[in-house]
């Protein structure tokens, strides 16, 4: 996992000046489908890159990363609406996407209702899970799409704000902007841990 990062990190920071918005914008709607890219190693560099070397914007780097991860849940929610319950939980261990995770997304979602939405873009697994029970269910889309864009955006806000804030104190780095990821290991130890206490626990009492 460790070495995938790496490669992945050692791509975009050599592809980010070409890509620029558009591919934030483009990886953030990948993470927020099924696809296991951490928006912790898309945000943080784009906006350390934008403070030291101004070829991007804080504001466009989070818009950017907004309007890709709005992109993202919305492809979820019309396809679990499109194709339905049955179909998703029949095909969906073929992309990782088993029955447990599926129910566990669907007792979040019961739950919590559009606050769960919301707080869903701020935490791992059910971020990238959340639009297809709320398809399945038909939530109105249009409550759907304020809370995952108004999410969206403080996390990519929350995200730019810590990699201009590196790019603040360049020591943090030690030199390397590759050390850069050594913080992203914190910061998913504690989504981690928000996880556990907010989103497994919770949804396992409602389970019961």
């Amino acid at each position: 996992m460790a070495a995938s990062l790496q490669h992945f990190s050692d791509w975009y920071l050599a592809t980010l000046s070409q890509g620029g918005y558009w591919l934030i914008a483009g990886l953030m709607a990948l993470e927020s489908t099924l696809v296991p890219i951490p928006s912790e190693v898309i945000i943080p560099p784009a906006a350390y890159l934008a403070h030291t070397q101004g070829q991007l914007s804080f504001v466009g780097v989070v818009l950017a990363g907004t309007a890709g991860s709005w992109a993202g849940a919305s492809l979820m929610y019309w396809a679990a609406r499109l194709l339905g319950r049955p179909l998703i939980v029949r095909y969906g261990r073929f992309v990782a996407m088993g029955q447990a995770k599926i129910e566990l997304a669907e007792r979040w979602c019961t739950h919590y209702g559009l606050p769960g939405v919301f707080f869903s873009r701020l935490l791992p697994v059910i971020r990238h899970l959340i639009g297809i029970p709320t398809g399945i269910l038909r939530m109105d889309f249009r409550w759907y799409a304020l809370a995952t864009l108004l999410g969206s955006l403080l996390w990519c806000a929350v995200l730019a704000w810590l990699g201009t804030a590196v790019g603040q104190h360049p020591e943090l780095l030690a030199g390397s902007l590759h050390r850069f990821f050594a913080l992203v290991v914190g910061v998913a130890a504690l989504l981690a841990a928000l996880y556990y206490v907010f989103v497994r626990r919770a949804t396992a009492r409602t389970g019961k």
